[in-house]
Parts: structure tokens; sequence; C-alpha cells
């Protein structure tokens, strides 16, 4: 994944968070107002398309085989975490 396409993503991951954490947060309140109705449909006639498919054999299996993995070790570090504090109207 290139840098540009990462960068967006994390944007996307943020926004998506911080929307749902404004609804948790009483921040956003959506009220409905009207009733929704569904338009009447009708339909008549009409034939659904028909196919003939070949597909190709696929095998899937497994093997066992040795590889590298990385050792990952972590360590506990104080740190200072900003702090929010909202007030709501209601």
């Amino acid at each position: 994944m290139s840098s540009g396409a990462r960068t967006g993503v994390i944007i996307a991951i943020v926004a998506v968070i911080a929307i749902i954490a404004a609804f948790a947060f009483g921040l956003i309140d959506i009220t409905q107002t009207k009733e929704t109705k569904l338009p009447s449909v009708a339909v008549e006639g009409g034939q659904a398309p028909a196919f003939d498919v070949d597909t190709a054999k696929v095998n899937v299996g497994t093997t066992k085989t040795e590889v590298e993995v990385p050792k990952v070790e972590t360590k506990k570090v104080d740190v200072e975490l900003p702090t929010i504090d909202v007030n709501t109207t209601n």
C-alpha cells in the first residue's frame, strides 16, 4: 500500500471514530420528524437470463514448511495523554 493510500485510510478511520464518538457523547442527536412511505411498484412479465458456465477445477490444500517469523517485544512506558472535557447544552 502506498503512503498516500495509507494516509487516506487512516483519515477515513479517524473520521468514522470521530462520528461514533460524537454520537456516544451526545454531541449529535438525530430525531425523525416525518415517517417514510414506500412507493407502490407494479411488475409484469419479463424473463430472467440463463447462463452456461464452465469453470476451472481448483484444488486447495496445505503443506508444512518452515518460515522465519520476527520476535516482537513490548514494554510499559509512562506517557502523558490529553484529556477532553465536553459540556453539552442539555
